[in-house]
């Protein structure tokens, strides 16, 4: 039996280093032709319409769970900018102001008791007036339910309440927040750096931030930016 010499047509080089194609137009590095490339610079596009109310009924528990916040926080109508539910998970946008209210609101009343706080982050669409938004994954561990809480502040004034009296876990993602996206939770007991040291300028996470390469200092070299160090095409 005559020994199989292989070969790559999708870039990759043989076992025997005699294909060295480069990867085709319209593909990735990998050979992919079904997005962007590896690095996550390729395929970032913003979003093109603005999201809206979903309409009731919303279906299976997303109806007794907003009837129930509605009933039991009487700020719902004054706070509560849209509830939309998509991909089978529910969010409610509301005013930032709202954020600490409504956490005592999801955790306290006895047909929602939503006592756990999974997650506090921040996200960055830098093409909005209201760019920075902060997002609330809470979970009712008692009706086993996740639900998605939303606001957005103004770089110009990215301020709203820090929600660490009513659920402690949100002290180090507040922090986090923070740090990241320059997101300021008023009453924080200590909102500091977590993750950059205490002098770093900016926030490395806002979509405006330099990608600047990173100096190895025991070198004397320079890492460039993500999507400086290799082309795809």
């Amino acid at each position: 039996m005559s020994e199989l010499t292989p070969t790559s047509t999708s870039g990759f080089p043989s076992l025997d280093g005699s294909d060295i194609t480069p990867p085709r137009p319209g593909k990735d590095l990998f050979g992919a032709a079904f997005g962007g490339d590896t690095s996550g610079f390729g395929g970032l596009v913003p979003r093109k319409e603005a999201l809206v109310s979903t309409p009731k009924p919303y279906g299976g528990w997303f109806d007794e769970t907003v009837d129930a916040l509605e009933a039991a926080w009487r700020g719902f109508g004054d706070n509560v900018l849209r509830v939309v539910v998509d991909r089978g998970e529910i969010t409610l946008y509301i005013k930032p102001a709202a954020a600490r209210e409504i956490a005592q609101v999801l955790r306290d009343d006895d047909n929602l008791k939503f006592e756990l706080l999974s997650s506090v982050s921040g996200v960055d669409y830098l093409t909005e007036d209201t760019r920075l938004h902060v997002v609330y994954h809470y979970t009712s561990m008692t009706y086993r339910r996740r639900l998605r809480v939303e606001a957005a502040v103004t770089l110009e004034d990215p301020h709203l309440p820090s929600v660490c009296s009513v659920y402690p876990t949100a002290d180090f993602q507040e922090r986090e927040t923070w740090d990241m996206f320059g997101i300021v939770f008023d009453g924080h007991p200590a909102l500091t750096r977590i993750l950059m040291p205490d002098d770093w300028v900016g926030h490395p996470q806002r979509k405006d931030y330099p990608l600047g390469g990173i100096p190895v200092e025991y070198k004397g070299a320079s890492i460039p930016p993500p999507d400086q160090r290799r082309t795809y095409q």
